[in-house]
């Protein structure tokens, strides 16, 4: 146990990015170098709290500085909204982005269950919409602005997912243009929507070997080449194996096309360069996209990334990191407990607890849920 280990529910949340590591990377970045008052480090602490309070502006932040208690974990007496607003517009979001990608190598090289989701990840964006009028440089439509948050998710534990990896971009941006940097593990399966079609990058993805699992766009072009035999009693209809693309822009390697039916009955062609699982399999997989559908819901519902508190794309980078930082953060510590209650229950008791030992924030959560209070779980879990 060292100095920076803090003994209060707010601090045992903060313990895993408040290391040696954190402050000897700002120290590398020369971050805080002029800095005389408000530190990154107290910075990070205030803007995680008030995304687990919801704060609507700067200067509710700053008036938040006036908790005694909170000023000893910060080191400061008072701040104010001026400050913020500079601090907020200097910290370098590359910074908190690697806040975050420790973290999640943190959970995952302690948490990972061995179950057959591990060796899939799910791979799709979801767009936040701006006022052009104040967020110019995210410029999207003629009346709108907005940003597009790229996103890998993976499983984690017996049911949980989290952000594995994101990129942040202007909405305009295309899906498919961000493809390469979310797909970098050969061990692994990716599942992602049609917006990502691009045959150049399939054929690389069999060279390399890489597996995916896509959804075709109703205009793609097919040339059946082996139709596969379908099991009695399957979801699936057809199971073949084609060459993708037109005469013009044709994909060099063959792909297995399987056709199923979503929950409504519509058809759906789905492409894979897995032939060694069964068409079933394939349709299961493909199923599992729908977890980053009600993650990216979940996540717009609680963490602060509707409203920001600055207007420059520096700001609305480091908002996003730091609600980012805080699911992590939550869920690191679900995972520690081994507790049933959903991460939005734990927010909740956990900014109750705030500043009362972590010990009663801790005797909270091993109370077993009721089954009311399992039923609410089941509604609020992010899958």
């Amino acid at each position: 146990m060292d100095k920076h280990t803090l003994f209060s529910s707010f601090g045992k949340w903060l313990a895993p990015i408040c290391t040696r590591t954190f402050t000897d990377q700002l120290s590398e970045t020369r971050q805080d170098k002029y800095v005389k008052k408000l530190t990154t480090s107290a910075y990070l602490k205030l803007f995680l709290h008030a995304q687990l309070h919801g704060r609507e502006g700067l200067r509710h932040i700053a008036d938040d500085v006036g908790s005694v208690a909170f000023q000893q974990e910060l080191g400061l007496t008072s701040i104010s909204a001026s400050q913020l607003s500079r601090k907020h517009n200097q910290v370098n979001p590359e910074l908190l982005q690697l806040v975050f990608e420790r973290l999640v190598k943190q959970i995952f090289s302690t948490y990972r269950a061995p179950t057959h989701r591990n060796k899939m990840k799910i791979i799709d964006s979801t767009t936040v919409a701006l006022c052009l009028q104040k967020y110019k440089w995210a410029e999207f439509r003629k009346t709108k602005a907005g940003i597009k948050i790229h996103m890998r998710l993976a499983f984690v534990g017996e049911q949980d997912v989290m952000p594995e990896k994101a990129t942040i971009t202007a909405a305009k941006k295309h899906d498919r243009t961000e493809l390469d940097k979310l797909v970098d593990e050969p061990d692994v399966t990716y599942v992602f929507d049609r917006g990502y079609m691009d045959y150049a990058a399939f054929d690389r993805y069999c060279e390399s070997g890489i597996s995916f699992v896509t959804r075709l766009k109703n205009n793609t072009c097919l040339e059946p080449l082996q139709f596969l035999a379908v099991p009695t009693n399957s979801s699936v209809s057809e199971d073949v194996v084609v060459r993708v693309g037109s005469h013009q822009k044709k994909m060099k390697h063959k792909l297995r096309m399987v056709q199923t039916q979503d929950s409504q009955g519509n058809l759906l062609f789905l492409v894979t360069n897995r032939f060694d699982l069964s068409c079933d399999e394939i349709s299961d997989m493909y199923r599992s996209r729908w977890a980053i559908e009600t993650f990216f819901k979940w996540m717009k519902q609680h963490l602060r990334i509707k409203h920001f508190h600055g207007h420059s794309e520096q700001a609305v980078y480091n908002q996003i990191w730091i609600a980012l930082i805080a699911f992590c953060l939550l869920l690191l510590v679900k995972l520690e407990t081994k507790v049933d209650h959903s991460l939005l229950q734990l927010s909740r008791w956990l900014t109750t607890l705030l500043w009362q030992p972590y010990a009663e924030w801790l005797l909270r959560m091993k109370r077993k849920p009721s089954r009311s209070s399992q039923g609410r779980r089941r509604r609020e879990a992010v899958v």
